[in-house]
């Protein structure tokens, strides 16, 4: 990624969501995208098990996952995906997004993990969203197509804060 002000590549800031140009000093800021994702366009050698295309970084809420820029599918390990879920929910203010009947076609689509080649397990999350999501036993890696985590955090029954 090149500064917009000057041309320079522009560097992550260590542990921050954002970049930053070491030549004329500007940042840039990534918006996020409908699953809260900011993608950081950091390389990853890990491939999509959708699209085949490199992972790249990507942030939720602090966290960090690999994003596909191609499909927008995330992988996230297993317990970050449960605290985004379990801190994200409560926070959310806007509409409840209610949930769509499953299509049955997608429980019987088989991805390989992208860490250790392993046919991930397809299931329905029996959480909140009514979403189909796969997981890696092995690996406790989950992938989330677009838009899947959006429908768990904004499903109904999320306690608000006040």
């Amino acid at each position: 990624m090149n500064c917009k002000q000057c041309g320079a590549p522009m560097k992550p800031v260590p542990d921050r969501d954002y970049f930053v140009c070491e030549y004329c000093t500007s940042f840039y800021f990534p918006e996020q995208n409908r699953d809260g994702v900011r993608a950081l366009d950091e390389a990853s050698q890990v491939i999509c098990p959708v699209c085949k295309a490199f992972l790249v970084a990507g942030s939720v809420n602090g966290d960090r996952v690999l994003l596909c820029k191609n499909c927008n599918g995330i992988l996230v390990d297993q317990s970050v995906f449960l605290m985004l879920v379990q801190y994200m929910r409560p926070e959310i203010t806007g509409p409840e997004v209610q949930p769509q009947l499953l299509n049955p076609k997608e429980l019987k689509r088989k991805l390989s993990c992208p860490y250790c080649g392993q046919v991930m397990d397809t299931h329905s999350y029996c959480g909140p969203g009514n979403v189909v999501i796969d997981i890696c036993g092995p690996c406790g890696m989950v992938w989330l197509d677009y838009g899947e985590l959006y429908k768990i955090i904004n499903a109904p029954g999320r306690d608000r804060r006040q």
